[in-house]
This record gives C-alpha cells, structure tokens and sequence, in this order.
C-alpha cells in the first residue's frame, strides 16, 4: 500500500480536478476501503455545473461505490463485516438520533451527511468509511461473484427501490414512467423486478426514447403522440395506468400524471422541481374525487440496497444495460461529456 492516491476532487463549480492526495486513515470505529468502481450520479455532474449547498470544497466526489474492506478498526461496529468483504453503502449517512431515524427513516435524517458531499468519497482508490456510517448500518456486503462495476449500480438502484416501494405495485400492474433519463430507466427495472406486469414509458427525446427499449413495453414521445388515449388503449377499460411515476423534473408530466391513473391508482414524484421554479399547479377534483395517493420519494436505506443487489445478482436488473460506459478514474471530464449528451446511461469509474 502506497502513501498516496489518485481522487477526483471538487474545487467548485466547473473546477474537478484529479489529482494524488494522500491515502485516508481509517479513523477510530470506522472502515478502511480499498474502492474498485464508482458509479457517477447525476447529482456529481450538477454539482460540477453549478454546484451544490451541500458540497464542501477540496471534498473527494462519488458516492455510488463498491470496494473491499482492508482495514476494519478495532472500535468499529462491524461484526458482519470482515477484511476482504465487498462493500456498497446506503451513502447518505444519518444521525441516528433525530425523529425520522428513530422510525427507520434514516433517508429523511435532518442532519444527513452524504459520502462524496461531506465526508471524501469513492471517486478515489481508497475511501474511509466514518464509524457513524458504520454504526448506523450503511455499510452493506455484496453477495459472491457480482462484479463491482454491477454492484456500484445498487446505490442508484436503491433510490428507484424506494420508490417503487411506496407505489405497492401488484402483480401484473400498468406502470407508466414519465422521463426517460438513467433514473427513469432504473424505475423501469424496478418496477418490472417488483412484479409490474406492463410498463409505458413517455419521453419527449427521440434519443434516449431509442435507448429505453429494453426497459419496457411500450414507447410513447408525448410531442408527436397521444400519451393520455396510449395509456387508455393499453389499460383495462381504459381507466388508467396502476401507477405513474415521475422521473422528469418538469411541472407539464407531474400535473398530467394525475389524469393518467385509475381511481385509488399513486402517482410518484421521484424528481424534484428546480430550485425558484418548485411550484406546482394540480387539479385537487382528480386527487379528491379519485381517491389518488399522490406521494414523494427521497434518496434510500440501507434495505432498498440489499433490494437492489440481490435484483442484480439475481438478474433480474442486467447490470450490463445499466453500467453503459466503464472507464479509469481520470477520465472524469469524459464521462461527464457522455453524461451531457444523453449517450450514457450510468458511467462507471473503475
């Protein structure tokens, strides 16, 4: 083991850099990780466009990421765990103190503190993983023979897991997916793991239209189709899709989604809208008179990771249609290229 290492390294806005730092120590109760693959979230491409309040300068980027345990201190918590295990994590690291944590919602802590925002994270050859991410159950082994470029997918996987979890699909349920992003595609496969039985996908870009083909049954570009008779036409009695989930950041898709569902039918706003423009406008007749769940989604537990990677070792999400570019640490300005394009699904750092 050398003294020092190559990270990706955030100095603000437009401003990442790679770069040799030295290698972390594993502080007292922690874990010491020797990481392998990291996934690259949207979120690490807006921080490097904008920014992000939650980032802190000079911080180690990534959180989407997979490695082997090599040192486990003394102190730590870990009797799961041992030296050589893989590891993803549940990234956004709770408190375990406040209210939401108490009830199990560590995803909706009020003092979280995410890897690879505020700790250093797995954009780097070796990742110190704190003892509170320890303590508090974010440390998850992979199961044997899941290769690591796959298994970094279970933190984003995790997200739509959570998701699709408050949309108690039933077996054989129509789920429609709003937005055709990597987030969308990964609703897609998880909603069609959870037992959907039909799923419509609405995009607007003929592009990454083409690119969800293998995540569902039936394409729709709502610019130059009917998306409201499509989805009438593909359900019983024309009532309405069972679920609608929103992964566009757009207000037009997460109004309309309301009218696209049966009675008693949930509509999922897994995206958020921009930050001065968050307002949205809905008709309360429909969510009222429907009997509608209209629900949000936030981030994930350390439960929805071991969902998400026992769908990858089961194969029930192919890892392969998911990780669509693998590349080396240093090519971090390439990946972000791929991901501004729209070629990319999920680039995998190795």
């Amino acid at each position: 083991m050398t003294d020092t290492m190559k990270a990706v390294v955030y100095h603000g806005p437009g401003d990442v850099r790679v770069q040799d730092m030295p290698v972390p120590t594993c502080e007292a109760g922690g874990i010491l990780v020797q990481v392998d693959a990291c996934a690259v979230c949207g979120s690490d491409l807006k921080t490097y466009k904008v920014g992000n309040p939650r980032m802190r300068t000079e911080t180690v980027m990534g959180h989407e990421l997979s490695g082997i345990i090599r040192k486990i201190s003394p102190e730590a918590d870990a009797s799961d765990l041992a030296v050589g295990d893989r590891i993803v994590m549940a990234t956004s690291v709770a408190c375990g103190e406040c209210l939401y944590c108490k009830r199990g919602w560590r995803n909706l802590c009020k003092d979280i503190k995410p890897m690879g925002f505020y700790f250093n994270g797995g954009m780097a050859e070796w990742c110190a993983i704190p003892a509170l991410a320890v303590s508090g159950g974010h440390v998850v082994k992979v199961p044997e023979g899941l290769k690591p470029e796959y298994a970094a997918l279970a933190e984003p996987i995790s997200c739509a897991v959570n998701s699709v979890e408050q949309c108690n699909i039933e077996e054989g349920d129509v789920v429609l997916v709003m937005g055709a992003g990597p987030m969308g595609l990964l609703n897609a496969a998880v909603a069609r793991a959870a037992g959907a039985g039909k799923i419509i996908l609405s995009e607007p870009n003929p592009e990454r239209l083409a690119q969800a083909a293998p995540f569902c049954d039936i394409l729709v570009n709502p610019m130059e189709q009917d998306l409201p008779a499509i989805v009438a036409a593909e359900t019983a009695e024309g009532l309405g899709a069972d679920v609608a989930i929103v992964a566009a950041p757009a207000a037009q898709p997460q109004a309309q989604a309301l009218e696209l569902v049966r009675k008693r039918g949930t509509v999922c706003l897994f995206a958020s809208l921009p930050v001065g423009n968050e307002m949205l406008t809905i008709n309360s007749r429909t969510l009222h008179y429907g009997e509608l769940r209209l629900v949000g989604t936030s981030d994930s537990t350390a439960d929805h990771v071991r969902t998400g990677l026992r769908y990858l070792q089961e194969g029930r999400i192919d890892g392969s249609k998911v990780a669509t570019h693998i590349l080396g640490l240093d090519e971090i300005e390439k990946a972000f290229e791929l991901m501004i394009s729209g070629e990319s699904l999920r680039v995998v750092l190795k």
